[in-house]
């Protein structure tokens, strides 16, 4: 059959044979557009996405738990549950803070809904004054690239100061956009007035506050236009450090006698002494520095421009100062897309090498295009889907490389036969191509269909995963193209060669053991097919069954373990400890030095340096009573031990703990497969109910061998204090407003103004000093003022009675909950646990 023949001319593939120039058009299209999205493609570690929910975070400086769940959740959870769209509202009450998490239901537009509950909480009246404004936000994931820890033996004043300067350093290089610091307390200008002062001169602390507040301002009072122009009006007595704070005027006399604010107070540019946050890295104090990855900025870029800026800081840092890269998440990315380019490139030989030995070496070729073709194509689609270069995407080209080019192979060979035939290769590429067409088709779409599903899968988990699916439809609809246009068209302008020289011997050479192996093929494996196999066809079935229950026996005897999410093990081994709530930093800081003391103990016996890099504690993270660790491990290739090895050596080392609420150790964190393994989730109205199912329900997981740090979710709070005002009280004008706010300043303390400090806000408070609020004594001793200006003593003007605060209030949809968490032994799977619950 001819180019004239008009059955050589019908369908798309014929077409495409005919106009080559327009498969060329195509094949660049895919290739040199592929290649400039690529280079546009925004690049992350992990998919960064919103999380379909909106946030309300209420702070309440000082107020229990209880106070925060009645003053702050249940307004927020009343305005919000009423709205459309709210699929779920779920509530903590902490000490000291509110926080609400409103989820979506499925397609729901979340700016609007975020846009309708602000103003929904815009409308509540019921906040506390000593409340602070309500943050209503997307709630969303930021990605780390590198933490920095600068470290030495300093005081926390040097340390914060050269941390703001290195973390300036690091803004001013323009790879970089965001810093932040952590294991850093805020400042705070502390003004302290004993108690004996205030009676002296018939002041609270509350009035000093106002006084001092009122004092501090920096407003503009308008403009007069006059005949040689405005003038601007305004008056500066803002102050930011201690000492501009002591000239304030607190009591001024008839007699024009003034009593000065540093006459009476001690003041003090310090950091919040409400908060016992510290840390340490190798023993020595230290700030940690995360660097996130911004906009179109890629890890790697991020993790470049860090280390340029590392290596100039380390040359001017004052000597006992060091600042050292812990945690590089950008490795993990650069390993992920060297993984992918060293398989690429494995594939791209193998198939040009196999297909020249048994084909021909210019199919191998043109077959072999396919995938660089198909794979910079897909990316064409990844604008429309709003995709990104990461972990996941690249994970899901790893997975297509194995299978992309069948489809071109099974074109090619059957166009290769066609022109064994007697056929031109114009002519075989036609009839070759069509043939295989329909069951090509059907193949690539199989694949297709068997990824569709990745598609629907709700949640967390489904923003995860949707990438894969994009990428391999795409790749496989690329290939499809490629394999049935864009490869028959290049294949048909072939010609018999008869090349000379070298490659002629190569050429005879393929040509010799093609037929060869096509007279093993004809003369010795078909016959016996045809003769032993077929014959026999179903024992061979019978065997072939035999064969997959033996397999499916062995799975489900247990020797192959099976779990949810595969874990993944992270570059360091983490461990948190909870004393109960309430201990003093004390006992908090023995815990630390003994977790610390054995985790340096297993990297002694275990290789030093070659195992770590360092060990990072901090304590106050969550409150005084936890203290967390992380031991930050050197690569993967160099450790003598792996992560979990070491995790388990750690825990045994460490031995029991006396003291504690509850201890975990973990060498996985943050990843898919990590976090709890058992987390059930208990509600009831009746919290005294609630406290002993939860308990009964961890008594039982605890008798599991299989398990391990059973948590019942339980912690007993702190100590409390609950008082109510007596008649006696009453009856001297005092109001329970009154003593709650005496009460409050003497022992939390009274803001009197926050204000920017540079890129800081900074609260100016006044206290007692501290020994005066270190003890019940003190709270016995209060002595409160009436409005009238008399004083009486606290325990004259209020009863008293013991109570115990809630750590924190957990709430779902209305009622409060529990969650019983665990985690299963290393050796062992959770399906059965939680088959046997």
């Amino acid at each position: 059959m001819s180019r004239s023949d008009p059955n050589a001319q019908k369908g798309a593939i014929a077409w495409m044979v005919n106009h080559s120039v327009t498969a060329n058009l195509i094949m660049l299209a895919f290739m040199v557009g592929g290649f400039v999205v690529f280079l546009n493609v925004k690049q992350e570690v992990f998919p960064e996405f919103s999380l379909d929910t909106v946030s309300i975070s209420v702070s309440y400086p000082g107020a229990s738990p209880e106070e925060v769940e009645q003053s702050i959740v249940l307004p927020v959870e009343e305005a919000v549950e009423g709205l459309d769209g709210v699929k779920e509202v779920t509530s903590t009450a902490n000490e000291g803070s509110g926080s609400v998490r409103v989820e979506l239901a499925e397609g729901e537009d979340i700016q609007q809904l975020a846009n309708e509950i602000k103003n929904e909480i815009d409308r509540i009246t019921t906040f506390p004054d000593e409340a602070e404004e309500p943050n209503v936000s997307i709630a969303s994931r930021r990605r780390e690239v590198v933490d920095l820890a600068l470290h030495g033996n300093f005081d926390e004043w040097t340390l914060r100061a050269v941390a703001e300067t290195v973390r300036d350093s690091l803004l001013s290089n323009p790879g970089i956009t965001q810093v932040e610091l952590e294991g850093a307390r805020d400042y705070e200008v502390t003004i302290t007035v004993p108690r004996e002062t205030l009676r002296l001169y018939g002041l609270t602390l509350n009035d000093i506050s106002e006084i001092v507040g009122a004092s501090s301002l920096d407003l503009a009072g308008g403009g007069v236009k006059t005949a040689t122009g405005e003038i601007l009006a305004r008056v500066k007595e803002r102050r930011d450090y201690a000492r501009e704070f002591a000239n304030i005027p607190i009591i001024s006399g008839d007699d024009g006698v003034r009593v000065l604010l540093g006459d009476i107070a001690t003041i003090t540019d310090g950091f919040e002494e409400t908060q016992d946050l510290y840390a340490h890295f190798d023993g020595e104090p230290t700030v940690l520095m995360e660097v996130y990855r911004v906009g179109d900025q890629t890890p790697i870029g991020v993790s470049d421009a860090v280390l340029e800026v590392v290596e100039e800081l380390r040359q001017t840092l004052p000597d006992g100062l060091s600042l050292e890269i812990m945690n590089d998440r950008s490795e993990v990315f650069r390993q992920r897309a060297e993984l992918l380019i060293k398989n690429l490139l494995m594939g791209l030989v193998l198939v040009l090498i196999v297909l020249g030995i048994f084909l021909e070496a210019r199919l191998a070729f043109w077959v072999t295009l396919g995938i660089p073709i198909s794979f910079l194509g897909a990316f064409l689609f990844f604008p429309h889907y709003d995709a990104t270069i990461n972990m996941i995407s690249m994970f899901a080209f790893i997975i297509t490389l194995g299978i992309v080019v069948d489809d071109a192979i099974v074109v090619g060979e059957n166009i290769y036969s066609h022109h064994q035939m007697g056929k031109s290769f114009f002519q075989a590429s036609i009839d070759g191509a069509r043939e295989v067409a329909v069951p090509v088709v059907f193949s690539v779409l199989t694949n297709i269909v068997a990824f569709m599903p990745l598609f629907y899968i709700p949640g967390f988990m489904g923003k995860i995963f949707q990438v894969i699916p994009v990428v391999v439809i795409a790749v496989f609809s690329v290939s499809l193209i490629e394999s049935l246009f864009i490869l028959p068209a290049h294949l048909s302008h072939q010609k018999d060669i008869h090349p000379k020289g070298i490659r002629g011997k190569l050429h005879r050479a393929q040509q010799r053991f093609g037929v060869a192996f096509m007279r093993f093929v004809n003369e010795r494996y078909g016959p016996w097919l045809y003769n032993k196999v077929l014959p026999w066809r179903y024992v061979v079935v019978v065997i072939g069954l035999s064969f997959m229950a033996l397999i499916f026996s062995y799975v489900d005897s247990g020797r192959i373990q099976t779990i949810f999410m595969p874990r993944v093990e992270a570059d360091y081994a983490f461990a948190q400890v909870s004393l109960p709530f309430g201990a003093p930093v004390e006992e908090t800081e023995k815990i630390r030095q003994q977790v610390l003391s054995a985790a340096q103990r297993v990297v002694d016996k275990n290789g030093g340096d070659q195992l770590s890099k360092g060990i990072y504690t901090v304590v106050g993270r969550g409150g005084s009573h936890i203290v967390q660790f992380r031991v930050y491990l050197t690569d993967a290739n160099v450790r003598p031990i792996s992560t979990m090895k070491f995790t388990q050596l750690w825990r045994q080392e460490v031995g029991q703990l006396y003291g504690v609420d509850t201890s975990s150790f973990a060498s996985d964190r943050g990843g898919p497969g990590s976090g709890d393994s058992i987390n059930i989730e208990l509600s009831h109205r009746n919290i005294d109910t609630l406290e002993m199912a939860a308990e009964r329900l961890a008594e039982e997981l605890r008798e599991y061998p299989e398990t391990k740090d059973v948590n019942d979710g339980f912690q007993p709070g702190k100590e409390q204090f609950n008082i109510t005002l007596r008649p006696e009280a009453q009856s001297l004008g005092l109001t329970s407003r009154d003593v709650a706010r005496q009460i409050r300043a003497s022992f939390y303390g009274a803001e009197a103004i926050r204000q920017l400090r540079g890129r800081h806000e900074i609260k100016i408070m006044v206290r007692l000093p501290e020994e005066q609020r270190t003890s019940e004594a003190d709270i016995d001793s209060l002595i409160l003022m009436t409005p009238s200006g008399g004083e009486v003593p606290l325990i004259d003007a209020v009863d008293i009675e013991r109570g115990r605060a809630f750590t924190s209030i957990s709430r779902r949809d209305g009622k409060r909950v529990l969650n019983v968490t665990g985690d299963t032994a290393d050796q062992a799977a959770a399906g059965p646990i939680s088959q046997d619950l």
